[in-house]
C-alpha cells in the first residue's frame, strides 16, 4: 500500500505541475490546457476490477477538495464506467461497482458558484470556461451517477447508494427526476430496499410533482413482519407518516394501513410496539371514518371470524372498514405494563391534538431495559406467608427443631 500511495501522490503532483506548465501549447487562444489524460490514467487506476481499492481512493480525497480535480475526475470515472461495464452483458462487478462507489460517494458538490474558490490552477479565461461553472458540474455530476446506476447493481450496494441519494446526490442534479427509473427498480426490489427508495420516491413525489400509480398499493405491501425490526425502521414509519397525512386518502385505504400494522403489532417487541400504538392513534385522529374499528372491540356483529383478509395485495378488497381492532385489544393484556397502557388509549376518546412519535421512531430495547432499570416502585403489592423452619414449609418436621434467628 505504501508503495501506492507514494506512486499516487507523485502522480498528482505531477497533474498540478502539467496544469500549471502545460507540456502541449493549447490549440486556440483561450481553449483550457489541462492534464486530463494523465489524471484519466490515475483515476482507472483507482478503479481496478478484482480488487478492493477502498484505503488508495481514501487517500485520493484530498485532491477531490479542488474544484478543477473534482470536475474532471466525474468526467473519468463516467467514461471509465462505459468502457468498463458495455462489456459485462448485465452482470454485476462487485469489486468494480464498490470502488467506484467509494470514489464519488463522499463528492461534495457546491451548493452556489461562489462557493467555487478552491482550484489547483486559474487561467487567464478562466470565468468563460465550463470548470468554472456550477451548471457544467451539476450536468457531469448528473451524468455521472446516471451511468452508474443504471447497471445492476450488488444487493449492498443499493443500500448503500439509498442511504445517501436524498441528501448528497438528488439535491445536486439538474433534473432529479431521471433518477425515477432506478428509484423504480430499487422500490419492486422488496424489503430494506424498497424501505430505502422511500426517501427519495418522497422528495420526486412532493418536490418535483411526480406521478407514481399505484403507489399506496406498493407501501402497504412492504408492509410485513419484518418492518418492526429492520434498523431502517425509523426513517420507514417517519415517511409513512407524511405519506398517510393528507386528509384526502380513502377511508377504506387507510383502514387497511391501521388493520395490517394491528395484526403485524401481535408479533412486535415492545419498543416496536410503543411507536405504533400512538401512530395508529393518529390515524384515527386525522380519519375520524376510520374510528368504526375503534367501535367494534369483540368484532363485526353476527360474525364468528374477522373478516379482514391478511392476504390481500389490493388495500380496496382487504375488508378491512368492516373489520374491528381486536389486536389492540389483546394488547391490552401485554406482559410490558407500558405497552398495556397505551393499548388502553383506544378504550377512551382520542384527543385531537396528535401525539408525538419522533421521539419514539428510534427506541431500542436498551432504552427501554434501562428505563424500567431506573424506574423506583412506590407500592409493591406483595402476598407471602412468613418463613418457619429450616425449608420454610408448613407442618415441616425441621421446624419443630430447628429455628431462624
Amino acid at each position: 500500500f505504501l508503495s501506492k500511495e507514494l506512486a499516487l501522490c507523485t502522480l498528482m503532483k505531477f497533474v498540478e505541475l502539467e496544469a500549471r506548465y502545460p507540456l502541449i501549447k493549447a490549440e486556440w487562444k483561450g481553449s483550457l490546457t489541462f492534464p486530463r489524460e494523465l489524471l484519466k490514467v490515475v483515476v482507472d487506476g483507482l478503479l481496478p476490477l478484482n480488487e478492493d481499492a477502498s484505503l488508495l481512493i481514501s487517500r485520493f480525497q484530498e485532491y477531490m477538495e479542488y474544484d478543477d480535480i473534482r470536475y474532471f475526475v466525474i468526467k473519468a470515472v463516467t467514461e471509465s464506467i462505459g468502457q468498463v461495464m458495455q462489456k459485462t452483458k448485465e452482470r454485476p462487478l462487485p469489486f468494480y461497482q464498490q470502488n467506484v462507489f467509494s470514489l464519488i460517494s463522499p463528492i461534495n458538490m457546491p451548493n452556489k458558484e461562489s462557493d467555487m474558490v478552491k482550484f489547483i490552477v486559474k487561467q487567464d479565461n478562466w470565468e468563460e470556461l465550463k470548470v468554472s461553472k456550477l451548471q457544467a458540474h451539476k450536468q457531469a455530476f448528473e451524468k455521472m451517477w446516471l451511468s452508474f446506476l443504471k447497471h445492476k447493481l450488488p444487493t449492498g450496494l443499493y443500500k448503500k447508494v439509498l442511504v445517501i441519494l436524498h441528501d448528497c446526490i438528488l439535491p445536486y442534479m439538474n433534473e432529479p427526476t431521471l433518477m425515477i427509473d432506478f428509484l423504480t427498480v430499487a422500490y419492486g426490489i422488496g424489503g430494506a430496499i424498497s424501505l430505502l427508495a422511500l426517501n427519495g420516491l418522497f422528495i420526486l413525489i412532493h418536490q418535483h410533482n411526480l406521478e407514481y400509480p399505484d403507489f399506496y398499493k406498493k407501501l402497504y405491501s412492504l408492509l410485513d413482519p419484518s418492518i418492526y425490526h429492520v434498523k431502517y425502521r425509523a426513517r420507514f414509519f417517519h415517511l409513512a407518516d407524511l405519506f398517510l397525512s393528507s386528509s384526502h386518502l380513502p377511508a377504506y385505504l387507510v383502514a387497511a394501513f391501521i388493520k395490517r400494522l394491528s395484526r403485524l403489532a401481535l408479533t412486535a417487541p415492545p419498543e416496536a410496539l410503543l411507536m405504533v400504538i400512538p401512530f395508529i392513534c393518529n390515524l384515527f385522529r386525522r380519519h375520524p371514518a376510520c374510528r368504526v374499528l375503534v367501535h367494534r372491540p369483540h368484532g363485526p356483529e353476527g360474525m364468528s371470524e374477522d373478516p379482514y383478509i391478511m392476504e390481500e395485495e389490493e388495500p380496496s378488497e382487504s375488508r378491512a372498514l368492516q373489520s374491528s381492532l381486536w389486536e389492540i385489544q389483546s394488547l391490552q393484556n401485554h406482559y410490558h405494563p407500558d405497552v398495556a397502557k397505551a393499548a388502553a388509549v383506544l378504550n377512551q376518546s382520542l384527543s385531537e391534538i396528535e401525539d408525538d412519535i419522533s421521539g419514539l421512531l428510534e427506541l431500542s430495547a436498551y432504552e427501554l431495559f434501562d428505563k424500567e432499570v431506573k424506574k423506583k416502585a412506590v407500592d409493591v403489592p406483595l402476598e407471602f406467608e412468613q418463613v418457619r423452619g429450616l425449608f420454610g414449609k408448613k407442618n415441616d418436621i425441621f421446624a419443630e427443631h430447628f429455628t431462624l434467628d
